[in-house]
């Protein structure tokens, strides 16, 4: 049964990405057709935070003390709340493509955030990977700020999305050994709950205003999908392969996300693919490469003690 750990792990983290893959064109063509991104992101997270419930239901019951439940709702703010809402929101405005190779920035401010929070080393490796995402991502971002057409990108978008990365990697580096604490299912259930107490009163006048008459079944269902395969299916699975393989591993699968969102975009004519995004995407995935193949301060540590022993 080991022996199979990694291997579901791994397959786990590839359909999770995968998925996140698909909702850059189709939350956006939901998004144009009847609903905005406020409207969105409130059927994500309240949706997910019931979804969560009724699973918690039929799983092994936790009951995390009254302090760790308050710091799951400080993890929610910053893992759900901000990062979820800008990126919606940025999708909503920009492409799916740019959106998708933003995302890939996550392991960058992921690096930084390490480095100032947890004291971990900065490296030359790393330095040269920050600057080849920097590049790619003020490239994306030239573009779209001189781009007439929604289809190649807007720089409002492209802001809120990378926003969005920053949050989430802040969200990791503070958080991460509370939420290996307890289940998958209990730290989502108290994430998207105190995610949706913040947002629903900001929110519920703006989607009790939705003509609901007037939307579409096609929009409903991409709606769906959004909601119960690509937020609580792919949080499911994305955190039960984090339980087993390594944090270097599990970035690696962000270039999945880009490459799926692309072909379908430019497919269904969500988007269009120019140099620019290649270039971008070269920068990016070659600078997210650097700084997760580089040496933790760990690695540093145990290469020490080595040599010490050595002497």
């Amino acid at each position: 049964m080991d022996n199979k750990k990694p291997l579901l792990a791994h397959l786990s983290m590839f359909l999770a990405c995968a998925f996140w893959g698909l909702m850059a064109p189709i939350g956006k063509d939901a998004m144009t057709h009847g609903l905005t991104g406020i409207d969105m992101v409130t059927f994500r997270v309240t949706g997910a935070a019931v979804l969560f419930w009724i699973a918690s239901l039929f799983v092994k019951r936790e009951q995390p003390p009254v302090s760790d439940i308050l710091k799951l709702g400080l993890a929610g703010l910053f893992g759900l709340v901000l990062n979820q809402c800008c990126y919606t929101i940025g999708l909503s405005i920009t492409s799916p493509i740019n959106s998708s190779i933003v995302t890939t920035s996550m392991p960058i401010f992921a690096m930084i955030l390490s480095a100032i929070i947890l004291k971990e080393p900065v490296t030359a490796k790393k330095a040269g990977g920050v600057f080849m995402g920097f590049c790619g991502a003020l490239m994306l971002i030239l573009t779209s700020a001189s781009a007439s057409n929604s289809k190649v990108g807007d720089i409002r978008g492209d802001l809120l999305c990378m926003f969005a990365q920053l949050s989430f990697a802040f969200y990791l580096s503070m958080f991460n050994p509370l939420i290996k604490r307890y289940s998958v299912f209990t730290v989502n259930k108290w994430m998207f709950t105190f995610a949706a107490i913040i947002i629903t009163p900001f929110t519920f006048s703006h989607v009790a205003a939705i003509p609901f008459a007037a939307i579409s079944i096609k929009t409903w269902l991409e709606t769906a999908f959004v909601v119960v395969v690509c937020t609580f299916f792919c949080y499911i699975l994305t955190m039960q392969a984090q339980q087993v393989l390594r944090p270097t591993v599990v970035s690696v699968y962000n270039y999945v996300q880009p490459l799926v969102a692309v072909v379908v975009s430019v497919l269904t004519g969500l988007g269009v693919f120019k140099l620019t995004h290649a270039l971008a995407v070269f920068l990016v995935f070659f600078g997210v490469r650097f700084v997760t193949k580089s040496k933790s301060r760990k690695d540093m540590e145990a290469e020490l003690g080595e040599r010490s022993y050595i002497k």
